[in-house]
């Protein structure tokens, strides 16, 4: 059996939370990756009570299973907010936490600044029982091939790969089904994000309306064994963000396009 589908709520980036699990659920999933990134997309907040959130969810037959928490891991702010994601995903009790190296909006990246820090948010990992998920975005997780070395240099059990499907054509240049495989054992979530344009070309449509081939890679990730999260992300050509009604009519064809593959 393949792996629950999860609509991801930074597709609702300029829209509230209310809205965004409204449209989720109306889309036909079942599952949700929450997005808690500060001066981006704050669908969550971590120093909230946690039960007016669960009673939404529950209220949308929802299902959390990754908290999206990016933020700039070369800097001692961006860790000690990566530690306090992980600490809040234990006590909700997801499995996983998903960011990148220089946050949301960095391409070019300090690397050893980086190195120097992710230690200790590893090390909060393992306290906390939670995965951390880098994802394949910016400078130098370019994409899976490039990821890989960095992941030798790290050496930590909880920290792996997210996996972003468009992303890798953004920030790498590679097809998602030319690059994922060799990542595959490695990863804690993956992103099913399509793409249009080429390299540096905002444009990431519902998938279907793009050009990532998801039957290949669903095909990919089945064969390497991956059982892990499955989020749509869709943040169409960046703002100004489409109307919600065009945003739940983008998260719904992507919902039918993956299902018909084979999710749900």
């Amino acid at each position: 059996m393949r792996n629950a589908l999860a609509g991801h709520t930074n597709s609702f980036h300029t829209y509230n939370r209310e809205e965004a699990l409204a449209g989720i659920a109306e889309a036909g999933y079942h599952t949700v990756e929450l997005t808690a990134v500060e001066g981006w997309t704050e669908h969550v907040d971590l120093d909230a009570d946690t039960g007016e959130l669960r009673a939404r969810l529950e209220h949308y037959g929802l299902e959390p299973v990754v908290l999206s928490g990016h933020s700039d891991l070369t800097t001692a702010d961006g860790l000690a907010y990566g530690i306090k994601a992980v600490r809040w995903c234990a006590e909700y009790g997801l499995p996983v936490m998903n960011t990148a190296i220089g946050g949301h909006a960095s391409q070019q990246e300090n690397e050893s600044a980086f190195l120097s820090n992710i230690e200790a948010l590893a090390d909060a990992a393992e306290d906390a029982g939670v995965d951390v998920a880098l994802e394949i975005h910016g400078d130098i997780m370019a994409s899976g091939a490039r990821t890989l070395p960095l992941l030798e240099r790290i050496g930590h059990p909880r920290v792996k790969v997210a996996y972003d499907t468009g992303n890798c054509e953004f920030y790498g240049d590679v097809k998602a089904v030319d690059d994922i495989a060799g990542v595959v054992p490695y990863l804690a979530n993956v992103h099913l994000k399509d793409h249009r344009g080429g390299k540096g070309v905002w444009d990431f449509p519902a998938p279907g309306d793009g050009t990532v081939d998801f039957g290949a890679i669903l095909g990919l990730l089945e064969t390497g064994g991956y059982r892990g999260p499955l989020s749509v992300e869709i943040e169409f050509q960046g703002d100004p963000w489409p109307p919600l009604a065009e945003v739940n009519a983008s998260m719904q064809r992507a919902c039918a396009h993956l299902n018909a593959l084979g999710l749900g």
